[in-house]
């Protein structure tokens, strides 16, 4: 999945995190991720405003701890320890940039620098929280607009500080900047890390094919615009029409269930969103002869599947591995059959009628499968066709 930033007005930690809720990530999710770094005393709430007749997201730390500060090595520590995985890499990534840039202009080890208002309970749970949504929304590349920066001064910890901030500037660097006639701080030091962290390329939108769009709003007010930035979430698209996308394959072995159930767990894991599902033959430890489920998802169909297959199998757990579909173009069109409608599927590279047609046709005509089956073949090679509006089949990942 891309993810092309809109910063229109500039950009903020919670901003971003506050656009990719609004886009589709699961806020109770974020919230959890944040959660199993083992940081306490702080609340993540969400509410919508408008702003200069713009709806938009707005996000709230809100923080009961004491703590206003920490050494970089303290933050690197409780952002490790986030899951999943790719959750720390990127939030470890980030805050390592922060280290980093902080202590070069201050000319202290990394490990040892003072994040003053980089070291707050709000910078962890933006960057981790926006790590998050980054992974449950299968991001794989972002891109981003020009950067607006603004001018004037700042005051920070150690004093006031020219804008941009000289942290802001050191992230930046090799990004594309524009400027703006906004005063201030337009862009935070989170935000640049972030974009920094993600190995965001600048420009304009990339060849995708659209999805949504979410809308964050940030804390300050601006006289004549909305302050707020966008995400826009697309499907990268290849040369040719093909498309890809992240999907999840959820996986469990069973021994211990019958054929007839195998048969009912995939016809409903199919109807309740499933790309696709199948059984493969496995062999157990003591020479058990088994069965591996695995069910095709989307990142938004993966938590109801994945309830599915533990409620219809009895299972006790189940797999998750991260994948990329590559999808062809496709289209259907139908033909008649003695008064029988029979959908066929079209790719670039042959057709197939649907099973479900050509069985309904054969058995209402009394003629054998593959006979109808051949008759549909031939009249979609020979006789104009009703093409189908819908271009691809969100049924089965054949």
């Amino acid at each position: 999945m891309i993810c092309w930033i809109n910063p229109f007005t500039g950009l903020a930690g919670d901003m971003l995190l506050a656009a990719l809720i609004d886009a589709g990530a699961p806020l109770d999710q974020v919230r959890a991720t944040v959660a199993s770094t083992g940081l306490t005393g702080w609340e993540l709430t969400a509410g919508r405003v408008t702003d200069h007749g713009l709806a938009a997201l707005h996000v709230d730390v809100r923080v009961t701890d004491t703590a206003h500060e920490r050494r970089g090595a303290e933050v690197l520590e409780l952002v490790s320890r986030a899951t999943p995985p790719p959750v720390a890499a990127l939030a470890v990534a980030a805050v390592t940039a922060m280290t980093e840039a902080e202590g070069r202009l201050h000319r202290a080890s990394p490990a040892e620098v003072h994040l003053h208002e980089l070291g707050g309970h709000d910078t962890v749970v933006d960057i981790v929280g926006t790590a998050a949504a980054l992974h449950v929304l299968g991001v794989t590349e972002v891109v981003c607009a020009p950067v607006p920066l603004g001018h004037g001064r700042v005051r920070a910890a150690h004093g006031i500080l020219p804008c941009p901030a000289p942290a802001t500037l050191a992230l930046l660097a090799g990004a594309i900047v524009t400027g703006t006639d906004i005063p201030g701080e337009t862009v935070t030091p989170t935000a640049a890390a972030l974009l920094k962290a993600m190995g965001t390329r600048y420009g304009p939108p990339p060849l995708m094919t659209l999805g949504p769009t979410g809308y964050g709003a940030g804390t300050r007010c601006l006289q004549d615009r909305a302050n707020v930035a966008s995400v826009t979430l697309g499907k990268p698209v290849l040369p040719g029409g093909v498309s890809e996308e992240p999907v999840i394959v959820l996986e469990t072995n069973l021994d211990d269930v019958t054929g007839e159930l195998l048969g009912h767990t995939i016809d409903q894991a199919l109807s309740a969103g499933a790309l696709d599902a199948w059984v493969t033959p496995a062999v157990m430890k003591k020479g058990r002869p088994a069965h591996v489920l695995h069910v095709l998802a989307t990142h938004d169909t993966e938590r109801d599947l994945r309830e599915l297959v533990l409620a219809e199998t009895g299972t006790l757990g189940v797999r998750r591995t991260g994948a990329t579909r590559t999808a062809v173009p496709r289209h259907f069109e139908t033909v008649d059959i003695d008064g029988h409608p029979v959908r066929i599927k079209h790719g670039p590279h042959g057709a197939k009628p649907e099973y479900e047609d050509v069985a309904a046709a054969a058995r209402l005509l009394g003629v054998p499968l593959k006979a109808v089956a051949a008759r549909a073949l031939h009249l979609t090679a020979t006789a104009p066709a009703h093409r189908c509006p819908f271009a691809e089949d969100h049924h089965h990942d054949h």
